[in-house]
């Protein structure tokens, strides 16, 4: 039976299905069939360019799903699924707000998950786990030595990097459950994390909604209220391999990335900011211009990107921004990078264990095996006046606003 013969009493067949079986069915669907291949889109405007027929995609579009994801010292986890006209699909779970999969076709209609993660929430709670697509809060990143002083009294945080405060302490933000609700299209989670938590200063009230637009873009608003001055520096910890997150080093060398980035923030031997801001010009820092990983990677430091890129000092107005993009020749994927953020972390997956990290469907993760691009502030821009404010007041709102946006390329 062809698609256009799919008439009103089929749909409402389908939406009369369990969720978890229309999901199953659309997946079949877009991954086996020619439904989402190119110059059969039935919408336009769509960066993918491969959609569902018009019938079909009336039972996708644009619906969000809830199910249980085990528990956490007795408390339930929600992994939520949002899914588009465009045969992307994007869940998260309660658990550290993390993206635990984004599942995007190819050129040729294939549809796969581009983000390293874990199949339940055990992994996530292991000490292997390298903070996968989590919500990092207060502070992401490092701040120097644990310390830093607000209003004339210092503050001591919790160690969890050697001297240093990193991802927010040892029981960041990353490691909380947020309670959450579905608003319209938008999943919303919300965090209540109380005066002295790891040291910092103030209750803060913090939100995170995630949403996936029909044109491919993932968005995610981090918003923070505090009753007391604190430190706050949000971001999402995405792993992606738009290969696949199975492919490891040998596709993520393929891949070939582009910033709009002309400084960076140099670093001491432990990988906090010495306060220096240097051009990107003449250095491996200079990505400007397409490069590939395999041509640059092992030339950096280190093994590799861990460093902050600077965007524009243009480009710190508060509004959305173009930061980065990166594609897979080989699939055609293509992620761009959007925010309203001054700074954004490229990291590419240095620090692994040896004998790698299990992962979704029994992968091995091994070094080199995805990059992240973590919008920011500076790192540790508490201790360094000539770093952005970093410092949330009482009546103030903290905003921070990433679009990541998935698409093909022929």
């Amino acid at each position: 039976m062809k698609p256009s013969n799919l008439d009103g009493l089929h749909i409402r067949f389908f939406r009369s299905l369990d969720p978890s079986v229309v999901q199953g069915f659309v997946q079949a669907f877009c991954s086996r069939g020619p439904f989402c291949r190119p110059g059969l889109s039935m919408m336009q405007g769509s960066s993918v360019g491969q959609t569902l027929p018009t019938s079909m995609a009336a039972i996708a579009q644009e619906s969000i799903t809830t199910t249980t994801w085990g528990s956490v010292n007795g408390q339930e986890i929600k992994k939520f699924t949002l899914r588009n006209k465009a045969c992307q699909e994007v869940d998260v779970i309660t658990y550290g707000a993390v993206v635990t999969a984004i599942r995007t076709p190819d050129r040729e209609g294939n549809l796969t998950d581009v983000v390293l993660g874990f199949d339940n929430i055990e992994g996530y709670l292991s000490s292997n786990n390298p903070y996968f697509g989590a919500t990092i809060g207060r502070v992401a990143n490092r701040i120097g030595k644990a310390t830093f002083v607000v209003d004339g009294q210092r503050y001591n945080i919790s160690k969890n990097n050697g001297e240093n405060s990193l991802h927010g302490g040892t029981h960041g933000w990353s490691s909380k459950i947020w309670d959450a609700t579905i608003q319209n299209d938008c999943v919303v989670m919300t965090l209540d994390s109380p005066d002295g938590d790891e040291g910092y200063p103030g209750s803060v009230t913090a939100i995170a909604s995630f949403q996936l637009t029909n044109d491919g873009e993932l968005r995610i608003e981090m918003k923070a209220h505090s009753k007391k001055a604190t430190p706050i520096n949000l971001t999402n910890h995405s792993y992606f391999n738009l290969a696949g997150h199975a492919t490891n080093a040998s596709e993520l060398y393929k891949h070939v990335i582009t910033m709009n980035a002309d400084h960076w923030t140099v670093t001491d031997s432990e990988s906090i900011p010495t306060g220096e801001i240097r051009s990107v010009a003449n250095s491996i820092m200079n990505l400007t211009n397409p490069t590939k990983f395999g041509d640059v990677i092992d030339k950096v430091p280190n093994g590799g990107y861990d460093n902050n890129f600077c965007l524009p000092k243009s480009f710190n107005d508060g509004k959305v921004n173009f930061v980065a993009k990166v594609v897979h020749p080989s699939s055609g994927r293509r992620l761009e990078v959007y925010s309203n953020q001054p700074g954004v972390q490229l990291y590419t997956t240095n620090s692994v264990p040896e004998n790698g990290i299990v992962g979704k469907d029994g992968a091995k993760y091994l070094r080199h095996a995805a990059f992240c691009l973590e919008t920011q502030n500076y790192p540790d821009a508490v201790n360094h006046k000539n770093f952005p404010n970093s410092v949330l007041r009482p009546g103030n709102t903290y905003n921070h606003v990433v679009l990541y946006k998935f698409g093909v390329e022929n």
